[in-house]
């Protein structure tokens, strides 16, 4: 089992950055892939970053390209979300995630352990 626990949330107005972490904790390895995913209010849940083991590998979502950065410091056991030019629309509960898989996990199922959300708003 793998807890998993974000940090960093708050209000910042639009054209600000935050830095989300993600802290694991118990059976830790580097040996999964991880991803950060947010919800807004009546929307489905959507994955934004990944990385894969090493975080060598990265994806990004049309919506945060160029504006957000995923990093991974396996030493640390924490992931981090660097996000900058935050825009209203940014505003969310955003999920760290885990997948037993080594490479980059693209669909929510493939993610097997989440931490508990940390909220995200920015004001306009």
């Amino acid at each position: 089992q793998v807890q998993l626990v974000e940090s960093g949330g708050g209000l910042v107005q639009a054209g600000g950055s935050l830095r989300l972490s993600c802290a694991a904790s118990g059976r830790t390895s580097s040996s999964y892939a991880m991803g950060w995913f947010r919800q807004a209010p009546g929307k489905e849940r959507e994955l934004i970053a990944a990385c894969n083991w090493s975080g060598r590998i990265t994806y990004y979502a049309d919506s945060v390209k160029g504006r957000f950065t995923i990093s991974r410091d396996n030493a640390k056991n924490t992931m981090y979300l660097q996000m900058n030019s935050l825009k209203p629309e940014d505003t969310a509960v955003y999920y760290c995630a885990a997948t037993q898989r080594l490479d980059i996990a693209a669909m929510r199922p493939e993610y097997d352990y989440w931490g508990q959300g940390t909220q995200v708003t920015v004001s306009s």
